[in-house]
């Protein structure tokens, strides 16, 4: 019988984890605000279980905010031999490397597979898997992601899922960026943003963007926090790093992560990545709505 463990029960992890008892009949739960794993556990039908007996699970899932932490929890334990670490983080490739060697040391195998879809997609079980390391232990893994995922791809080797994630994320910023400037140049001329929302969503210049953010979150001035500003600064800047050891030239990548962090340094605390537009705003006295 397979036993699967979810650690860290943030925005993301506390929806992810409610699909489990569906498919598996013993879902382990831990989170660091232990009354969270609790409510998790009453609400859910998974069991709250200390750190201790989470790592003794055969599948064990982890959605934390840094690859940093994810180390750092590993080394407090002493996981089952056999098991399979599922690093829902979106982390640092060269960290995913790491792990992967670190833990196949002590016989444990080790998938990157960062997530992308949001809170809705994490409710829904519909969220996509981007994920990296060896191709049997993603088959092995494979069922229960797509407990809470729609689309889940092997990308490649270690670290593959955290590159993609990154990149998928700094295209999200470059679109965000662009549709500030050229949502606020259209206002700026008095046209109606809706009704041009509604042409352009129809065209060649539509994206997610203009589809969902712009919509759902900046028009209407809700700025709900599903994903925070500093993740998204995160995120672009591990972008950036990847550019960097590749060698490569890629100036709107450098522009937009400078951006997203300039955004991120003047912005509320606990700030949705959607209120990147209020910088642009402060600096044109344009209001986007």
């Amino acid at each position: 019988m397979t036993t699967v463990a979810f650690i860290g029960l943030g925005a993301m992890g506390y929806r992810m984890a409610a699909h489990l008892p569906k498919h598996f009949e013993t879902v382990w739960v831990w989170n660091r605000n232990f009354e969270k794993a609790k409510q998790h556990a009453t609400e859910y039908g998974t069991q709250a279980v200390e750190l201790s007996q989470a790592v003794q699970a055969d599948l064990i899932f982890s959605c934390l905010p840094t690859s940093q932490d994810v180390d750092a929890l590993i080394d407090q334990v002493q996981i089952k031999s056999g098991a399979i670490w599922i690093d829902c983080t979106s982390g640092v490739p060269e960290a995913a490397r790491a792990l992967s060697s670190k833990l196949q040391q002590h016989n444990v195998q080790f998938l990157d597979a960062p997530v992308s879809g949001q809170t809705i997609g994490a409710e829904n079980a519909t969220l996509t898997f981007m994920v990296g390391g060896d191709a049997d232990v993603f088959a092995q893994a494979l069922p229960a992601m797509q407990a809470m995922g729609k689309l889940i791809k092997h990308v490649g080797e270690s670290g593959a899922g955290f590159a993609v994630k990154a990149v998928n994320n700094m295209l999200m910023a470059v679109h965000l960026c662009a549709a500030a400037e050229g949502f606020t140049t259209l206002k700026a001329h008095g046209v109606n943003l809706h009704e041009a929302l509604d042409c352009i969503n129809e065209s060649s210049g539509k994206s997610g963007v203009t589809e969902n953010v712009l919509p759902q979150r900046v028009l209407n001035r809700a700025f709900p926090l599903t994903f925070a500003l500093p993740l998204l600064a995160k995120d672009t800047g591990i972008a950036v790093d990847l550019v960097r050891e590749a060698k490569l030239s890629a100036p709107i990548i450098g522009l937009t992560q400078s951006l997203i962090q300039a955004a991120n340094d003047t912005a509320a605390p606990d700030s949705d990545f959607s209120a990147a537009v209020k910088m642009y705003e402060s600096w044109s006295k344009i209001t986007l709505e």
